[in-house]
Formats: C-alpha cells, sequence, structure tokens
C-alpha cells in the first residue's frame, strides 16, 4: 500500500486517468494539477493550482509521457491552463522524492540535475518499452490498413531494427501473413530475425532491400529512411515510422516523390490510452512501493 506517500500528478492525457485510478486504490494522498475540464470523480484525489508551494512535502511529482517541452511546458489535456515547470517548482521539492514521467528532454534533465532530485524515465526501462510495443504494434498495423489499398497478407514489409519495439512489430506482422524483412546492426540481431523466420539483412544494404516493397516500419530514431533509399521504393509503398519525433525518415524527399510517409510516434496513448495508462500506473507504482520498502518506510 502506499499509505501516506503524498503524490502530485500535473499535467496529461487519458493515461493519467489510469495513473490516478492506481494511486488511489493503492491509499495514496493524490493531488491532481492541470485537469479543471475532467468529469470523471476520484474519491479523495484534490484538485490544485499549479504552484511550488504544493510541492514541498512530495515523495513524487508525477509528469506526463513527454515530461516537459524544450521551455518546460507540461502538455494538459483537461485545462486550458498553462502548467510550466521552473526552478522555483524543483527547489521546493525534498532531496528524497522524485520526478517520475514517460521521457524527458534536456530540460528537464537540467533541471533535475541542477537540483539533484531523481529524474526516473520509465520508457528507458525494458518492461514498460516491451509492454508498450504492443499496442504500438497494433496502431502500427491500423494506419498500415487505413493508408494502402492492399491486405497486409502477402504484403513485402520491411522493419528496420529488432529493439524492443521491431521485434513485436515484425512477428505481428507475420502472424497475419505478411512476409517480412528486417534490418539490423548487429550480428545476433541477424542470427535471431533468421531464427524467428523473418528475412533479414544489414542496414547498409537497406537501399538494395527496398526495391519491390510494398510498407517499411521504422523504429530507428536516426535518419535511416534516406533520399537514397527512397529513390529505390515503389510509388506504392508506404513508410510508417514510429521513432521518436523527428523520426527517421527524410519526410521532405518523400513527399517530393509521391510516397506516403507518416510519422507516428506515441501510438500507445492514442491508440489504446487504458492500456498504455495500466502500463504505466503498474511501473510506477512498483518503483514508488520499492523505494519505500528500501527506506523502511513501508512494510
Amino acid at each position: 500500500m502506499l499509505t501516506g506517500v503524498q503524490i502530485v500528478l500535473a499535467g496529461g492525457d487519458a493515461r493519467q486517468l489510469e495513473v490516478i485510478r492506481r494511486l488511489t486504490e493503492l491509499d495514496a494522498t493524490v493531488t491532481i494539477v492541470g485537469f479543471d475540464r475532467l468529469d470523471t470523480p476520484f474519491s479523495g484525489v484534490v484538485k490544485a493550482e499549479w504552484s511550488a508551494d504544493i510541492l514541498k512535502q512530495v515523495d513524487a511529482l508525477v509528469l506526463p509521457a513527454v515530461g516537459t517541452d524544450d521551455e518546460g511546458i507540461i502538455s494538459t489535456l483537461f485545462t486550458d491552463q498553462e502548467l510550466k515547470l521552473t526552478d522555483a517548482h524543483l527547489a521546493e521539492m525534498p532531496k528524497t522524492s522524485k520526478v517520475i514521467t514517460g521521457m524527458a528532454k534536456p530540460y528537464l534533465r537540467k533541471l533535475c540535475e541542477k537540483y539533484h532530485v531523481e529524474l526516473i524515465e520509465l520508457f528507458e526501462r525494458d518492461d514498460v518499452a516491451i509492454y508498450n510495443s504492443i499496442p504500438t504494434a497494433e496502431g502500427a498495423l491500423m494506419m498500415a490498413i487505413q493508408n494502402t489499398d492492399i491486405t497486409i497478407h502477402g504484403s513485402n514489409c520491411i522493419v528496420l531494427g529488432l529493439g524492443r519495439t521491431g521485434f513485436t512489430m515484425a512477428r505481428t506482422l507475420q502472424a497475419v501473413g505478411a512476409r517480412v524483412k528486417v534490418g539490423v546492426r548487429r550480428d545476433e540481431a541477424f542470427a535471431r530475425a533468421f531464427e524467428m523466420g523473418f528475412e533479414p539483412f544489414y542496414m547498409p544494404e537497406l537501399a538494395r532491400q527496398a526495391g519491390n516493397i510494398d510498407l517499411i516500419f521504422n523504429t530507428i530514431p536516426t535518419m535511416i529512411i534516406t533520399a537514397q533509399v527512397i529513390a529505390q521504393l515503389p510509388l506504392r509503398a508506404c513508410i510508417i515510422d514510429l521513432a521518436s519525433k523527428p523520426g527517421g525518415t527524410d519526410f521532405r524527399f518523400a513527399e517530393k516523390r509521391g510516397i506516403k510517409a507518416l510519422l507516428a510516434p506515441g501510438l500507445p496513448g492514442i491508440v489504446a490510452p487504458k492500456t498504455a495508462g495500466r502500463i504505466i500506473a503498474n511501473s510506477l507504482t512498483q518503483i514508488i512501493l520499492e523505494d519505500n520498502r528500501l527506506r523502511g518506510n513501508r512494510p
């Protein structure tokens, strides 16, 4: 249980509703900010204005999937109020507290370092990334169906990267009958792709592999689908880039060639916010529970 643990949630989208629900089930003391338009009642949850004062006794400040933008603005779906995280907020937080988010941009990292507040990025955890790969793959499959005039069954697909998301994406495409090639960099990934029944190739061969491809799914957050690669794609091809912004595709050249290229980061929160929220909530509560056990504050 989280009895006596004080948590502030600032901003967010529908995923945060599952986080609030889970924290209240565990008897945490929860304060929410940036939820003015929220109609869902949560018993015992306190709505507050955004100020440094509410962080003076906090054990954890929970921010949205992307903690802040490059100016410190916290994204909010349920209010028109602008929330900005500043030095004044971090200066009030106890040194034993944590800032928990999905992924942090340099602004948030530097702020936490400056005030020696622990920053936890949930999306860097293997378990969260693997769980999130499920709604990501389902969302990407939905986009592929919506943006092509062929069945995925029998289509020629490339998945770039055999990491946590790429592995699930390739397996999902294979399960619905696609012919799946996988672009990899490492020998062990090549061997694993072969063992799984995919057709592996090394990244430098990407342009040569692109000639008869219907769909490319990219998971690598560096420029990988270059103009040279796009020039080899048939005009029917569709690129779905799942990497974090700005993605790994030359979108300008794709548009010039008339090839559909879609940047689709953050699919879990778009296509399955309830499931994505549960994933975040479960990981977040495990972290707080373990922290309290280590300190001897909770049984």
